[in-house]
């Protein structure tokens, strides 16, 4: 009865990333820009314009020789749920051009809304979104090889990732021309999911029992970032390392961690 009522659910789309397997070798940030058509300039040093969907951080305990340790931490956008829907970014738009979706969980951008004020990336607490300063151009040649699923930005506007959701959008069209109502777990996977070549990334549906994200998101390691501000994130983070844990969640010296919402 348990399990047919939480396969009801509606669907809550999610990742749960494990940091002790991640080398930090940027596969999932190539394969996300690669997918989704985000622009680059030919020199991308300065951060502050440039534009990363996903992002690998990394983090050192701090600790000398021989107690040095590092670990590589990938930052997608984290598709807030918040309380009922009202996810930080969600709640300040003025134009309504980020949404969150009751059906599946997941944070949209619509870019022809957008008109560039920037309170979402004022109000998002992860730097997961990103203000595009100039018109993309793209190497000679390369505008054959864009995805035609994804349109690209224009100037003036704000993009994140969006899981991927054309691949979602793909899935469920072929399920209804096929007689079907719903999707295996295997047929929508994210571009950064696919292209992990340590298996780092899992996702999928964190309501249905029989998706592995859904076991995986409980497991004692398995944290998420800044949970204390009770934004109630989609990506589950997992390590056994105790200072990764503490450091995701931004603790000063003596603080316990907050306690997993979810």
């Amino acid at each position: 009865m348990k399990k047919a009522q939480e396969q009801n659910k509606p669907k809550k789309y999610g990742m749960v990333i494990d940091l002790d397997k991640c080398t930090g070798c940027g596969a999932c940030m190539v394969a996300c820009m690669a997918e989704n058509n985000v622009p680059f300039k030919k020199d991308e040093s300065n951060k502050k314009d440039s534009i990363t969907w996903m992002r690998v951080y990394k983090l050192t305990n701090d600790e000398k020789y021989p107690d040095a340790d590092i670990c590589y931490l990938p930052r997608p956008c984290q598709h807030c749920e918040g309380q009922h829907g009202h996810s930080p970014c969600v709640s300040v738009c003025p134009a309504t051009a980020t949404d969150y979706s009751e059906e599946t969980g997941i944070v949209s951008q619509i870019y022809t809304r957008c008109f560039g004020c920037r309170y979402c990336m004022a109000a998002c607490p992860y730097h997961a979104r990103y203000f595009n300063w100039w018109d993309p151009v793209w190497p000679e040649g390369m505008e054959k090889m864009l995805n035609p699923d994804v349109s690209p930005r224009m100037r003036g506007i704000v993009e994140k990732c969006s899981f991927c959701f054309h691949r979602y959008q793909s899935a469920m069209d072929k399920a209804h021309y096929e007689g079907r109502r719903d999707i295996e777990e295997g047929e929508y996977q994210t571009a950064c999911t696919q292209a992990c070549p340590a298996g780092a990334i899992t996702f999928g549906d964190l309501n249905n029992p029989a998706h592995k994200v859904h076991e995986l998101k409980k497991h004692p390691d398995a944290f998420r970032l800044l949970e204390r501000l009770g934004t109630n994130p989609k990506i589950y983070y997992m390590s056994n390392r105790e200072w990764v844990r503490k450091a995701g969640d931004n603790h000063l010296m003596a603080e316990k961690p907050a306690k997993k919402q979810h």
